[in-house]
């Protein structure tokens, strides 16, 4: 049976790309089953509305049509696991990495579980959505390290860049948290009408606005950054091709601005929205192909006093660190 299974690398990277890319429009159904006021459509959980099957209306199909889809997104994990043991030859880094996925998968049919429960009080909501990028993370992993070999890449002996670079991924981290407290503060709280959704509103009724403003401003200085690191980058000697994913991340961000500014004027369309937070999954994505692309910085050598005698002087030692 294993031997069936058996898969190249070749073979093993399109796993692993595809399951990257299933994890990704799973975050995309999630955020229009919310966005199309479906949240609540099956009012439990697994069963929806206590039967295997979920009534005709149209609410209840489209979040029974998620968890089919979170099913089948489930299965592809467990697959991309089970081959990562029968690639030949076997890699334990990619092992640990694909075992991560199916139950992240778990871990989120259980949170989604709970939301509902819960009648999708924010802090769930928003957690929901963070479980799913810290998958992405892993998804992203197995696919990158699926496309070379250990070692096979040398370290970069720029020190300055390489920290520039993954200095960004906290500041997108923050930007996009940020983004999910201004939706849990906005209209979409993911119940149809006669349903109620708390929202926010630590601030009273100034709570969108406020958050809005806080989302807008870590945003800017987002960008800022992905700016300075390009220009850093680029006087460091960069080339076009190196250069790549920060400019992709740079487009990107002004568009999510043009997008956020015309759908806070708008007054938060929820087909805007959407678009919103499908852009900001894949601009995580890219944050994460710039940290990968740019690859681990060489050790920093350590020169540290050797072990002698007291009145001789010490000769020298080279440690190496991270």
């Amino acid at each position: 049976m294993r031997s069936r299974l058996a898969v190249t690398p070749r073979q093993y990277r399109l796993v692993a790309y595809f399951t990257l890319a299933s994890l990704t429009l799973i975050v995309f159904s999630g955020a229009a089953v919310r966005l199309t006021d479906s949240g609540l459509g099956c009012s439990n959980w697994p069963k929806c509305g206590g039967t295997p099957l979920p009534p005709l209306a149209t609410h209840a199909l489209i979040e029974f049509g998620n968890r089919v889809v979170g099913l089948i997104v489930g299965v592809i994990t467990i697959a991309a696991f089970v081959l990562s043991l029968t690639r030949r030859p076997r890699r334990r880094d990619l092992v640990r990495l694909s075992v991560l996925l199916p139950l992240g998968v778990l871990a989120q049919a259980v949170l989604g579980g709970i939301t509902v429960l819960e009648k999708l009080a924010p802090g769930f909501v928003i957690a929901h959505f963070g479980l799913s990028l810290l998958i992405l993370i892993a998804a992203f992993a197995l696919a990158w390290r699926s496309r070379h070999e250990p070692e096979a890449r040398p370290r970069n002996a720029d020190r300055v860049s390489v920290w520039s670079v993954r200095a960004l991924a906290p500041l997108a981290a923050l930007t996009i948290v940020a983004g999910s407290f201004s939706s849990a503060a906005g209209p979409h709280g993911g119940g149809f009408t006669g349903q109620h959704v708390s929202r926010l509103s630590f601030k009273g009724a100034d709570t969108l606005t406020w958050m809005v403003h806080q989302h807008a401003t870590i945003a800017v200085i987002f960008g800022l950054a992905v700016i300075g690191v390009w220009f850093l980058r680029r006087r460091r000697g960069a080339s076009s091709g190196e250069l790549e994913p920060l400019t992709i991340l740079g487009v990107l961000l002004a568009g999510q601005g043009l997008v956020g500014s015309v759908q806070y004027e708008l007054a938060l369309p929820a087909e805007m929205v959407w678009v919103h937070v499908c852009l900001a999954t894949i601009t995580w994505l890219v944050v994460l192909w710039a940290w990968a692309d740019i690859g681990s910085p060489v050790p920093r050598r350590v020169r540290v006093p050797a072990a002698g005698p007291a009145d001789e002087r010490p000769a020298a030692r080279t440690l190496e660190t991270a």
